[in-house]
């Protein structure tokens, strides 16, 4: 039998983890002497602990730990299937960002865009055709209201484009869609901050799929801001 300082020397381990073990249920010393409070452990224990240790080194946290300590071997493969999944995922998701913050870093952009999924919406619009970007400013209506534009990029001659009005009006449904968001600040230009994000969808080898929502928002104080909507689907290889 040994002592708690000698099973963390053999162990390479510290005897706070091992006492964090015992509180946890983790790893129960073999007997306690009633006299002293001395922790005592012999082969079965020092045995446990090895496998304890191996499991973190696989990546799997204390609590899951506990309930594979003595589960089948089947139920522990099935638990390390996970943890490699949730790795890959959380690798891919890293690759990601650094992907996005090298973008950012080669080709500074006035928005920040970020992907994410949105539900239906239902809309009352006014179509009409724009002949010149210049006359969109002219044509939304104060805050808060909805300009669309049906655009794949900088437009080189007419396109169409519709707003928002009240009850009456063509009804126009957007379906659930992946889209690529940004808001442009009050000081923003929103023209060029449409064409950062264009070109961010070119980089990111993603085509628009609907058109662009750009919906002024006014807030209790005042403030105006634009939320631009981009509908996006893979590009094809």
């Amino acid at each position: 039998m040994w002592r708690i300082g000698q099973l963390a020397r053999m162990a390479g381990v510290s005897e706070r983890t091992l006492r964090h073990y015992d509180k946890i249920g983790l790893l129960a010393p073999a007997a306690v002497d009633r006299a002293t409070g001395y922790r005592w452990y012999g082969v079965a224990e020092l045995s446990r602990l090895e496998r304890i240790r191996g499991l973190q080194r696989l990546g799997l946290p204390l609590r899951q730990i506990a309930d594979l300590l003595d589960a089948p071997e089947t139920q522990l493969r099935q638990a390390l299937t996970e943890a490699v999944a949730g790795i890959r995922h959380d690798i891919a998701a890293l690759t990601a960002t650094a992907a996005h913050i090298a973008d950012h870093l080669t080709t500074p952009m006035s928005v920040l865009p970020q992907q994410a999924a949105v539900g239906p919406r239902r809309l009352r619009v006014r179509r009409m055709r724009i002949g010149h970007p210049s006359e969109l400013a002219g044509l939304c209506p104060a805050p808060p209201a909805t300009l669309l534009t049906w655009l794949d990029g900088r437009p080189t001659g007419a396109f169409t484009a519709a707003v928002t009005t009240g009850r009456d009006g063509e009804r126009l449904t957007l379906p659930a869609r992946t889209v690529v968001r940004a808001v442009v600040p009050p000081a923003g230009d929103v023209v060029r901050a449409g064409q950062d994000l264009f070109g961010w969808l070119h980089r990111h080898r993603l085509d628009v799929a609907g058109p662009t929502v750009e919906e002024h928002l006014l807030d209790a104080d005042g403030a105006h801001a634009v939320v631009l909507e981009i509908s996006t689907r893979p590009r094809a290889a």
